[in-house]
Formats: C-alpha cells, sequence, structure tokens
C-alpha cells in the first residue's frame, strides 16, 4: 500500500508510559527489522506537524471500537484541514479487538500469560520493567 511506512512514537504529556520513548523506539526498530520499508522516528508535538516536516501524506490508524471511531474521526477532520493530512482507518481482527497496552500490562503486572499478545522479543523486557514498578515483585 504504502512505499515506506514510518511508525512515529510520540511524546505525549497527558499519558504515562512504562517504557521511554528511545527504549520503545529500540523495541519497535527490533520487533520491525524484517521490514526493509519500515522506519522508526519520535516526535514531540502534534502528528500532522511532523506530517508536514517528513513529507507524509497519510496517517494510518488501528481503531478497535466504535469508540475509537468517533475519537479518530475528529482527529482525522482537524489533521485535513489543519495540514491537509489524510487519515485513512484499518479496522483490527475481530480477535484483537479487546486488547488494549493498559490491559495487557495490568494482566502481566499480576502475573498472567501475555505471550498471545506481544512478540516474544518484548515479553521479558515487559516482565522485567513491572517487576521494577511494582517493587521487585
Amino acid at each position: 500500500m504504502f512505499d515506506e511506512v514510518v511508525i512515529a512514537v510520540l511524546v505525549n504529556k497527558t499519558k504515562s508510559t512504562l517504557f521511554t520513548v528511545p527504549e520503545r523506539i529500540e523495541m519497535i526498530t527490533e520487533v520491525t527489522a524484517k521490514y526493509s520499508n519500515v522506519r522508526v522516528d519520535s516526535w514531540s508535538g502534534l502528528l500532522v506537524d511532523y506530517c508536514e516536516e517528513n513529507d507524509i501524506q497519510a496517517i494510518v490508524k488501528g481503531l478497535r471500537a466504535v469508540t475509537d471511531f468517533d475519537y479518530e474521526l475528529q482527529m482525522s477532520q482537524l489533521n485535513l484541514q489543519l495540514k491537509g493530512i489524510e487519515t485513512l482507518f484499518m479496522s483490527t481482527a475481530p480477535a484483537h479487538s479487546f486488547l488494549s497496552s493498559s490491559l495487557v500490562k495490568e494482566i502481566a503486572s499480576y502475573d498472567g500469560d501475555v505471550s498471545a499478545y506481544i512478540p516474544a522479543t518484548l515479553l521479558e523486557k515487559l516482565k522485567s520493567r513491572l517487576a521494577l514498578v511494582h517493587g521487585g515483585k
């Protein structure tokens, strides 16, 4: 569909993340290394400004549920008005529509098996970080 796919890790001051931006970039780069047309980058600011600065014409967003669509539709319309950047929506596979990073972290924090939901190479990193956050549990 695209000659190049850019995964932009955005700095979001309103969210508390488990991993730093450089750590997230490293993990995404590791998981996507087999794809020669994928580039991982980061940005602090509006996504449309990143797109404009990097000559990106379209944003691809994944949708899990109708509630995602309501919010993302508003964002896509703003992005189009602000900078002329189009948004493409892709619905997730039904088997994964209930997943969120918050749920995966919660399950893993109680030693639940999340191996079906994240790449095997990242499982130990998640467990180690959760152990640090939860006091060496």
